[in-house]
């Protein structure tokens, strides 16, 4: 069961602690176990912008963000990989955040031991900011959104950022322009928008932990992470992102504005970052070692996509270290983007064209570890993860980067199931056999088709509506 509680403006610091907190509601103490219906006005327009400003100069305008950009295509393969650093640099007399990047575009290296390697930088100026001038940043706790923005090659690019210590993985969705089967591009307005394209940065801030440049498994060897702080290179378990969760949760809406509420614990309908292909098939999915994306395959008009991204930036403190006792930590943010709403000249009934993409809500959650779940099983977790098989316990599904709720045939028989071994007094698993392998082939294809990866039947499916 989950609980939320309304936090009035001047207590909106509350929202940015990881810890549950009782708060006040004017002279009345709301707790996890009482609820007030009463809803505080919305903030003023200086009060928003007072508070977005100091929010993004707390967690994000800090110096230097340096990181390796990773570029995927639709399938989750890596296209392409740039190291770079963003740039949001502070200026307390002027009061104003100048952005620009820092792109590697070569290096050097040096054979002797006297010389140092150097490498060729270029940057490029992106913005300035100010109080009540973000652009199209919108923030809530410790993330971030950007967009949805147009780009010079008419793609819509929308992005997601969550800190942490002195870490934050950012997130940039790109979805362009199609056209159903059959139609010319471009000889009518865009049908819908397909993603093609996602970019993933794991990035730490600069000189932190001695460290001069992007996080990578041999720095982090070298230089462990200090509790509050992010370790980006380690093993995530699946079943780790199955737990009890509390803490608090930021929303931005277009009527209601920002808001801060307490979760006293997720319920499971809320928790879809442990459902890691969606809700829905029209959800594109990647998951990455602590990290879970998500975001919709196809916009269309008239129906909002959500992009969302999960992190798991801590896990529990080991037993016995002098922080034993610090549970793991989990960050979500969530986007609801709007595009292709069409203007409509009504007096001729004709369509002169669409109206920029806008962002529809926003939310940011700190989460903190309160518990195990009770009375789940181990093979129910599997379930609720799509990892087991829903006819046969005995077959695990494969495992991939992207993760998809329909796979292709394939997909299915090049991969290799376990079978457990009944016949042994223990639960033995051994490798597959070629008529072993063509079983989850042969039962998928009569449950459901092939996997249509262009993406043209859900714009029919959604042009139907």
């Amino acid at each position: 069961m989950r609980v939320r509680t309304v936090i009035i403006p001047a207590l909106f610091s509350h929202v940015l602690a990881f810890v549950p907190h009782i708060i006040k509601h004017g002279n009345l103490p709301v707790t996890n176990t009482q609820i007030y219906s009463e809803t505080p006005a919305r903030l003023t327009a200086e009060e928003e912008a007072a508070i977005q400003w100091d929010t993004f100069v707390k967690y994000q305008a800090r110096g230097k963000w340096r990181g390796t950009w990773t570029t995927y295509d639709y399938m989750g393969d890596v296209l392409d990989t740039t190291t770079a650093s963003v740039n949001l640099i502070l200026d307390p007399e002027k009061n104003q955040v100048v952005h620009t990047h820092d792109m590697v575009v070569g290096s050097a290296s040096s054979d002797c031991k006297t010389c140092f390697d150097s490498d060729s930088i270029k940057t490029i100026p992106v913005g300035t900011y100010s109080p009540g001038n973000l652009n199209k940043y919108r923030c809530g706790s410790v993330g971030m959104v950007c967009g949805p923005t147009l780009t010079r090659s008419g793609a819509m690019s929308t992005e997601l950022v969550l800190a942490h210590g002195n870490g934050r993985v950012r997130v940039i969705f790109q979805h362009a322009p199609v056209w159903e089967q059959g139609v010319e591009p471009g000889s009518c307005p865009p049908q819908a928008l397909k993603l093609f394209r996602t970019m993933v940065s794991r990035e730490v801030l600069e000189n932190s932990n001695d460290i001069d440049g992007p996080p990578t498994t041999e720095t982090e060897k070298t230089n462990p992470p200090t509790r509050g702080n992010p370790k980006f290179f380690r093993p995530v378990p699946p079943y780790l992102w199955h737990k009890r969760w509390a803490g608090s949760s930021w929303t931005w809406g277009q009527q209601s504005g920002d808001r801060g509420w307490s979760i006293a614990e997720l319920e499971e309908a809320d928790a879809w970052h442990g459902r890691p292909t969606g809700d829905t098939s029209d959800v594109w999915a990647m998951r990455l070692p602590g990290i879970l994306l998500q975001a919709p395959r196809v916009i269309t008009t008239g129906r909002a996509g959500i992009c969302r991204l999960a992190w798991l930036a801590e896990d529990d403190a080991p037993e016995g270290s002098a922080d034993d006792g610090s549970t793991a930590v989990l960050l979500r943010t969530e986007a609801s983007v709007v595009a292709l709403e069409p203007v409509i000249d009504e007096e001729n009934e004709v369509m002169l064209g669409f109206y920029p993409p806008e962002l529809g809500s926003y939310r940011c959650d700190v989460l903190m570890k309160i518990g195990e779940l009770e009375n789940v099983s181990m093979l129910s977790k599997l379930r609720s993860m799509g990892e087991m098989d829903e006819q046969d316990e005995s077959y695990l599904k494969p495992s991939s980067n992207l993760q998809s709720p329909q796979q292709t045939d394939t997909t299915i028989s090049s991969s290799s199931p376990l079978e457990s071994n009944s016949n042994a007094s223990s639960s033995i698993s051994k490798a597959p056999t070629v008529e072993d392998k063509t079983q989850p082939s042969e039962r998928t294809k009569d449950k459901e088709p092939p996997m249509d990866d262009s993406g043209l039947q859900a714009i029919r499916n959604a042009l139907k509506l």
